[in-house]
């Protein structure tokens, strides 16, 4: 053997092994108990995530995204290793053997190897009841298998595609998506996301409505809001709860909501100093409160709300040498506050609202979509495999479902069928 031919069967041989190596590697990969023992630990992850008060901070750590891609592995492994069997089976039926997932039924008949008319009236039986057939052997020895919905199995691993597109969705989002909040009282306006030079996608709180019952509990919560684009009105719409207003790409959720103050503060002179609402969106031993600076007059008014069943608001003043004084207001009420008059006007509500933008989201639900449609079609019309062959005193008629399923009803009307077919043929 020459130096070049010996070269070039050690390197025959090496790439042998690299290719075993690799298919091991594959099959590894595509093992279902690895891909479940995957998914039961991102679901414990995301779990711990929801439940903790910082855990969303474990999503965007390397290990979760290093989980999410060995899952994505997972799947694309399943898919490559599974859908070619899958297609030969569905295109090219193989013959059954016996086993303990196989039912059996025989099909009398006088002459055990069946002449060429009886195979092709039970081969035209089996057509008929949509089995995609192959003829296996010749003379005694032959079979007939038949596959029906093989097409099943290979939607049911497309559902690792979907799956695959799930991961790729949330992982872009995570990369791509912007979220903000803010709060509004009616007629005021805010942006849909951060500034930035050129964006003026914008919305207005016009009117919100609410509805409580008898424990408290709001029944409604209604907020009317208008789109802005370049400060002019694009479209109204209605936010509710679990219905969130949409523009642009931008989904509107009310977030949350509370109570606010209308104040008006002026000097001893009559000179207005504040003139608004103010939402109390902080809190101050468990009640609503707000702190409104007012610089002019070198004064801090800290705004609590005392009792809201009976419309009390605390008010406190104080300035750099500490607090002023301390009064209690109702609606219409006015008190004197060291240098300033304090009147409470009505008790208003503000809403808070999220804003979330998410280009991956039709690839999220897109493959949410395609899993649950998957799924449904593998469970709901699962393949079927049949074979039938001659033994002594009939025919043998083997038919094997999924490993969920048991179709003694379809082996009982296919062996009518076929019964049937051989009559007539005679």
């Amino acid at each position: 053997m020459s130096r070049s031919t010996a070269l070039a069967a050690g390197g025959g041989r090496r790439a042998d092994r690299l290719a075993q190596a690799a298919q091991r590697l594959l099959r590894i990969a595509a093992d279902a108990r690895l891909a479940l023992a995957l998914l039961l630990i991102a679901g414990a992850w995301n779990a711990a995530a929801a439940a903790l008060p910082s855990g969303a901070g474990l999503l965007a750590t390397v290990p979760y995204l290093v989980l999410l891609g060995l899952i994505l592995c997972t799947g694309m492994a399943s898919v490559a290793v599974r859908l070619p069997a899958a297609w030969r089976e569905w295109r090219h039926p193989a013959v059954l053997q016996p086993g303990p997932e196989v039912l059996t039924a025989t099909i009398p008949i006088e002459e055990a190897a069946a002449g060429e008319r009886h195979r092709e009236a039970l081969i035209g039986a089996l057509r008929r009841s949509r089995y995609r057939v192959a003829e296996h052997g010749r003379g005694g020895g032959w079979a007939v298998a038949g596959t029906r919905r093989g097409w099943s199995r290979i939607v049911g691993q497309v559902s690792h595609l979907a799956l695959v597109l799930m991961l790729l969705g949330a992982a872009m989002g995570r990369a791509f998506s912007s979220e903000t909040t803010f709060s509004l009282l009616p007629g005021e306006q805010a942006l849909l996301d951060a500034p930035r030079p050129g964006f003026t996608d914008a919305v207005r709180l016009e009117r919100f409505d609410s509805a409580f019952g008898a424990d408290g509990r709001p029944s409604r919560l209604d907020a009317t809001v208008t789109f802005l684009r370049d400060g002019a009105p694009v479209a109204t719409q209605l936010v509710q709860v679990n219905r969130p207003g949409e523009f642009d790409g931008y989904l509107l959720h009310g977030w949350t909501y509370g109570p606010a103050v209308l104040v008006r503060v002026s000097t001893l002179a009559g000179q207005p100093l504040l003139d608004a609402p103010v939402p109390l969106t902080g809190s101050i031993a468990g009640r609503p409160a707000a702190f409104a600076e007012l610089p002019t007059a070198g004064v801090t008014l800290g705004l609590t709300l005392i009792d809201a069943d009976a419309n009390l608001l605390g008010v406190t003043a104080s300035d750099a040498g500490g607090v002023i004084d301390t009064v209690r207001l109702r609606p219409g009420a006015e008190e004197r506050l060291g240098s300033v008059r304090v009147q409470l006007r009505s008790f208003e509500a503000y809403l808070t609202f999220l804003s979330r933008r998410d280009p991956a989201m039709g690839i999220l639900f897109g493959g949410a979509t395609l899993l649950v449609a998957c799924l449904a079609v593998a469970l709901w019309l699962p393949r079927r495999r049949m074979t039938l062959r001659p033994v002594d005193g009939g025919l043998l008629l083997l038919l094997r479902g999924e490993r969920f399923d048991r179709p003694d009803a379809e082996l009982a009307r296919l062996r009518s069928r076929l019964a049937d077919a051989l009559e007539v043929a005679g």
